[in-house]
């Protein structure tokens, strides 16, 4: 029973506007996290053709296969018939290993 003079109304309004907030809230935080995993999955590409290229190419040819896929060559090692590489694409840095041999 409400007392003489108090009133409910407006409550579940406010309930329903605090409950939207909320989701949109979380609509952006999913929206941002998103974004974060297909700037790495981009990079990891890059970086996954840097290496190969590299193989073959040298420094040069990885840089030229990062940039074409819109990223920096951060780091080239070359151990033996091995190429390691490290990329930045959109602030996501991205590791890749590469050889001409099995």
């Amino acid at each position: 029973m409400v007392a003489q003079g108090v009133s409910d109304r407006g409550s579940a309004m406010l309930l329903v506007a605090v409950a939207l907030v909320f989701a949109a809230l979380l609509s952006v935080g999913a929206a941002a996290l998103g974004e974060a995993m297909l700037h790495r999955q981009q990079a990891q590409t890059a970086a996954d053709a840097a290496a190969l290229a590299g193989v073959s190419g040298g420094r040069a040819a990885a840089a030229t296969y990062a940039a074409r896929n819109g990223a920096v060559l951060v780091a080239f090692w070359r151990r033996g018939a091995v190429v390691t590489v490290v990329v930045e694409r959109h602030r996501a840095h991205a590791t890749a290993s590469a050889s001409d041999g099995p």
